[in-house]
């Protein structure tokens, strides 16, 4: 559980700095994202469970 309240923190981290360091693009990739047809955005995100997953698995393993 430690692990996911880590990479949690993580993801928020870089979601941070995405829109400090770069406002212009997190609108960008918003609009896009917004444009996206809902089964597309929903393959990707389970693509990024599995991901993240067997990243985690790899080394934590």
């Amino acid at each position: 559980m430690t692990d996911l309240l880590v990479a949690f923190g993580l993801v928020l981290v870089i979601e941070g700095l995405l829109w400090a360091l770069s406002p212009e693009l997190g609108r960008h990739l918003l609009a896009t994202a917004a444009a996206t047809p809902e089964s597309t955005l929903r393959k990707a995100g389970w693509a990024a469970v599995g991901l993240g997953a067997l990243v985690v698995w790899a080394i934590r393993g």
